[in-house]
């Protein structure tokens, strides 16, 4: 990966969701603009505060795709990143930090 570009995998559940009571929601349902999660696979030189392993939290719409090896990965720019799952959070506070 070159510069501030991201390599990451869209989380296997990312297409489809539940709601609280458990109703399953399909990718093709219409709703407002919703932020995705999806793992660093690569990251470039120049990439200061994501690492490979995090979880980052996206804009799905500004996204490009890339297949590489008979799997879709998608390219960003840290700066498209909107968040970054921390491991380390306990019961306390959203478990972000943005």
């Amino acid at each position: 990966m070159l510069n501030d570009r991201l390599l990451v995998e869209l989380d296997a559940d990312a297409p489809e969701r539940r709601t609280g009571g458990g109703i399953l929601i399909p990718a093709t349902a219409a709703m407002g603009k919703r932020l995705a999660w999806a793992g660093v696979v690569a990251a470039g030189e120049h990439v200061r505060q994501v690492q490979v392993g995090d979880r980052v939290l996206f804009d799905p719409e500004d996204r490009a795709e890339v297949e590489l090896s008979g799997r879709t990965y998608l390219l960003l720019r840290e700066k498209d990143v909107h968040g970054v799952a921390d491991p380390r959070a306990g019961i306390e506070g959203t478990g972000l930090y943005l």
